[in-house]
Formats: C-alpha cells, structure tokens, sequence
C-alpha cells in the first residue's frame, strides 16, 4: 500500500516535471504573459464597470485621493527640493481659486499652457482640471505662427505661461489682444499690460479645496488634454485626451509591475504625452515619487539617479544613446535603478546600455499619442517594441496590411481591400476603432481626424487607425518597428513634419520648391532632415540667408542638416513629391553630381559638403 502511494507521488511529479519541461520548451513566456495579461484585463474590467456604474474616477480624482491619504509623502522632487502631496494639492487649488474668483474660466473651457519643466507646471495643470477645464499643453519649441495656430485649433482663450518664455510671446501678443486670448504669465510683475501675473496673486489666494462636482464627468470620454503631435498638414496638431486614455497611460508603471515604492526619474519634456500622462500619472496612480529634471542632461543622469534613490526612469532611444556616449567612469552601474520605460531603443544602444550599467529591465512601448493602439514589451527581449498573442489580439484588433514604399500606399486587391502580411513580413499597422478602442481625433479638424481613418479596409464599413508605421510580427509574437510612412520622421526624440517644413523653406525668396524628407545617419537615432530645392531662375542659392531663416522659424530638431540642390522634382503618378528614391540616395556628395550643403552653426551658414566634411560626420566628430 505504501509502495504504490509512493509510485502515485511519483508519477505526480514526473507528469507535473514533463509538463514543466514541455511549458519551457514550447511556450517559454507563458507565465509572463498571463500575468501580463491578467493585469491588463483587471484594468480593463474595473474601466468597464465605471461605464456601468456611471462612477467615473479620473486621474486627479485618485491624487486628491493620494493626498489625503500620504499628505506627506513626497510627489515631486525638482532641484534639489521635496514638493509632498500635500504641497502640490495645497498649490494646485490656490490656481485654481484665482480663476474661481475672476471668474473667466467656467466648467468645459480649455487653456493652453506654456511652460518648462517645473513643480508649477504641474500645479498650473491640475489647478485648471480642479476647475473641469482641459488644459492644451504647447511645445515650448514652436514659433510664433505655430503658437497661434495652436490657440485656434482649441478654442482656447486663456494662456499661461512660465516666466522664461514670456518672451517668446513678444511678436504675437499683438494678435492674442486681437483674438481676446488673455496671457497670465508665472511672475510677480509683468511690464506688458496685456500680461497678467500669477505668482502674486498666489501668494495670497485661499488653498481651500474645489468642490468635486466642478471637476467630476459623467463620461470617461470627455476631453482632459491636448496633446499638440507633428502631423503631415504642415502644423501641428492637436490630439484630443480624454479620461479614459489618461486612465490607460496611467497605468503604464502598474503594468510593469512597478509599486509605491518605486522613485521615477522623468527627464523627458511635460508638454509630450510619454513625461506627463505616463510620468506624473503613473506616479499618481502608485502613489510613488517622481524626480522631475528641467532638462535632461547626460552628465548629470546617473549622479541624479543616485543622489535621489531612483529605480525607474523614463527614456526615449536617444536618451539612452547620449549615456552610452559618455566617458566610462569607474562605479557606473553603482545605482539603485531597475527599470527604463520609454521607446526608440536601438538594439545596438540597448546592449551597449546594459554592458555600461548593468542589467536594467528596459521596457519598451509602442504608441502614438493620438492612438487607440499600444503594445508594450512586457518580456523585454531586446530590439522588440512589444509582444502579442491569442488572447491579446482578442480584446485588441489590429493587423498589418502590405504597404507599397514607392507609391506610399497600401497594396489594394482586386475587390479593392487590404492585404494581410505573412507572418514576418514588414506591413503597415492598422488598429481597428471599435468600443475597446476609439479614436477620439484632433480638435478643430473633422477633416485631420477623417485623414488618420482607414475605411472598408477588410469588408465594407469597417474603419481602421492608420499608425502610419511599418511594423513587422514574428513566429513568436513580437512585434518590431522597421519605419514610418508618409511625412512624418523622427529626430532627437521629436516627430518633424516635412510638410511644415517644406512650408517655411517655401518662405525663402530663392525657393521656388522644396521637398523635405529624412535621412539615416550612422550612430544616431531616428533620421536627419533634409531637404532637396529648386532655386527660382535668376536667383543663387544663400546659405547665410537660409541659415537665419530656418533658426528663427524653425525649432532645432525641424532645421534641415542637409540641403540638396536639384533642377526639377521627380513626382508619383499622382503627383505627389517622390522621396523614396532621394531617401535611398542619402547625403553622400560622392554618390551623385546634385550640389550638397550642410548646416554648420559655427559659420552660422550652410555651407558646400564636402567628402571630408562627410567623413567626420560618419565618424561622429559634428555635433548633429
């Protein structure tokens, strides 16, 4: 009797080792992704029954929650200074009672916000969402035609802005007089009459709390935020938040596993959607601590990341890259840091950042602001932007579509449908807009919101998201990104628009046409801008003249590094302006007789680019 109990026991744990083994060998990241998985259900399933119960909790309902229960715990630390819950609630009602009280703003109305990163620009932001107004975050790098088209698009008629960047109001505050737009700037006294100030007036405002029912919604899609993105219409756009994608972003550090203790180190700018509705909002919903830095700066990263405790960072591929280019130092994997969470990881940045600083878990993720799509490589195989699998692609409808480059369009069938991509194969992904996954669009424009649509992709009446990236799916389910189609490229972390571009070269008086598209550059993350032109008959190419053009114009990472002469455009047979091919030809001066110039900021011109000047940029030796 003995003897077989035992043979029982055995055999049990012979079966229980072979379906071990078999698990391993066949499906070696089942347990990762279902608790994975598991996770993303349980998010989902609590949203869905705030539809149910018509009890919507938002982002800054649970930090209102956070700051009762850990007042004193601290939210932010910003040079050197600890800002608690308490201190960031406390300061966010103080804006929002001077709004209150001045009666201007009312429940619905956005304002757009112009700021740096700092402890105020936090409380600015949720001050006005105390209000229920929606706040339009700016890139602090837009010029001024930009910035007014930035207000239009919204509807907004408040503007606040940091106190160093007032200045770049100085040539359109003429026009927000004329547009009614009030300007409050973060500063005690402000010579312009048309500026208002908002330091002083909080110094002495009540930091009595908002009633609830000023910021409570009855729907999880109400607008929160705009987000402004680079588009192909030639400026920028302004993507519609609403709760629950706020929610979703939110939860971005909880998906990792990330918890209350963790201390998040977010270099990355506020104005984009990766620092603040996946920075601050994660931290919010952990209920941890975020170390806020008003630039990123790669000498000073790790020291940061030492000198404050910090286990999780936020980055973006160049990021990553730009530490990697700093001397080795003895002690740099001396830290306390875990985990990255950010996007862009070249493989060969990816390997170099681990040999450098140790085995950090780099999460990557996968999603455009505006999207109703994200993957996240919650395995953290390198080089992958995301995984998959049955069950995700249940709750999750997306597909890759074959995409022809040349003609910058899908491959169509005879029926006139889309056409899926074998297994491996790079195609354009498509996110199906469905309940689980709308797409809320662009203010202002029910015609940028149309142009992002793909309809009757598969069968009649069907509508898709156009990512406008090429994606590749392999045997195993990860997801990798090849490129993106279209107008759009990315440079030093930002997305330029070649259409916007190419509309302020047009401005130049020599440019009788310029076609605007971006080029690799051995050793450096996303693509650098350039730009072929036709100089108008009679007139000579001014390098001296293009160059102070395109500075007070054009923000930094827009200013195209190349420019490449041309006698005429090669065009598609619709007329569209080839790129494909002056892509594929790059800036080589050796390679074709085109002339080549080169934006050089110690001559402030651009000037001829020659086979040495070439070389030295391979070799690293411009600083691009």
């Amino acid at each position: 009797m003995m003897f077989s109990s035992l043979g029982w026991v055995t055999a049990f744990v012979a079966g229980l080792f072979s379906v071990h083994v078999v698990q391993k060998l066949c499906f070696p990241y089942f347990w990762k992704d279902l608790f994975y998985l598991a996770r993303v259900i349980r998010f989902g399933a609590q949203l869905e029954l705030y539809k149910l119960t018509s009890k919507v909790f938002t982002v800054m309902d649970r930090f209102v929650e956070q700051a009762e229960k850990i007042p004193n715990k601290p939210f932010l630390m910003f040079e050197g200074i600890i800002y608690t819950y308490q201190d960031i609630n406390l300061r966010s009602n103080k804006v929002a009672n001077i709004f209150l009280e001045q009666g201007t703003l009312k429940k619905g109305d956005c304002v757009a916000l112009l700021m740096n990163n700092e402890p105020d620009f936090v409380c600015v932001w949720f001050g006005l969402n105390k209000l229920g107004c929606s706040v339009a975050f700016l890139n602090t790098n837009i010029k001024s035609r930009s910035l007014l088209h930035c207000f239009n698009c919204c509807g907004t008629k408040t503007l606040v802005v940091g106190a160093d960047l007032l200045d770049t109001l100085e040539d359109i505050l003429p026009s927000l007089r004329e547009d009614n737009i009030s300007v409050w700037a973060m500063k005690r006294e402000s010579l312009c009459m048309d500026v208002q100030t908002l330091l002083d007036k909080m110094e002495q405002a009540s930091d009595k709390p908002i009633l609830p029912s000023l910021r409570s919604v009855s729907s999880l899609k109400t607008p929160i935020l705009y987000i402004f993105t680079s588009g192909t219409t030639g400026l920028p756009k302004a993507a519609v938040i609403t709760h629950i994608q706020s929610l979703k972003a939110a939860a971005g550090f909880w998906a990792y596993g990330a918890t209350q203790n963790d201390v998040v180190y977010t270099p990355l700018p506020l104005y984009h959607s990766a620092a603040s509705m996946i920075g601050i909002g994660g931290t919010i919903l952990l209920g941890a601590t975020c170390v806020l830095k008003k630039k990123f700066s790669a000498s000073q990263f790790w020291s940061d990341c030492r000198n404050y405790d910090v286990t999780i960072f936020q980055y973006i591929g160049e990021l990553c890259r730009y530490l990697c280019n700093q001397p080795e130092i003895e002690g740099e994997k001396v830290h306390k840091v875990h985990m990255g969470v950010g996007n862009g990881l070249r493989q060969d940045v990816w390997r170099e950042f681990h040999r450098r600083f140790g085995e950090i878990r780099m999460c990557e993720l996968y999603g455009s602001t505006e999207g109703n799509l994200c993957f996240m490589n919650h395995i953290g195989k390198i080089g992958v932007v995301g995984r998959s699998n049955f069950f995700y692609k249940l709750i999750f409808k997306y597909d890759l579509v074959k995409y022809d480059i040349i003609k910058d369009e899908p491959v169509h069938d005879k029926q006139g449908f889309c056409q899926h991509v074998k297994k491996g194969d790079t195609g354009l992904l498509l996110s199906k807009v469905g309940p689980t996954s709308p797409f809320f669009g662009y203010a202002g424009s029910k015609q940028l919101t149309e142009k992002k649509l793909m309809r009757n992709v598969f069968v009649k009446g069907d509508a898709y998201f156009n990512t406008g990236d090429l994606m590749a799916e392999d045997d195993e389910d990860f997801i990798c990104f090849k490129d993106r189609v279209g107008d759009t490229f990315r440079w030093k972390g930002e997305n330029v628009a070649t259409t916007e571009v190419t509309e302020v070269l047009g401005l130049v008086d020599f440019i009788q046409e310029a076609n605007v598209y971006g080029v690799e550059i051995p050793g450096n993350e996303g693509r650098a801008g350039m730009a072929a032109i036709i100089v108008r008959p009679n007139c000579t190419f001014d390098g001296k003249k293009l160059f102070d053009y395109a500075m007070k114009h054009l923000p930094a990472y827009a200013r195209p590094l190349f420019i490449r002469i041309q006698e005429s455009m090669e065009m598609t047979g619709t007329f569209k302006q080839q790129k494909f091919r002056l892509v594929e030809a790059g800036f080589n001066p050796s390679t074709f007789s085109d002339l080549l110039y080169f934006l050089d900021y110690s001559e402030k011109s651009y000037i001829p680019l020659t086979d040495s000047i070439y070389e030295s940029i391979l070799a690293g030796e411009w600083k691009l």
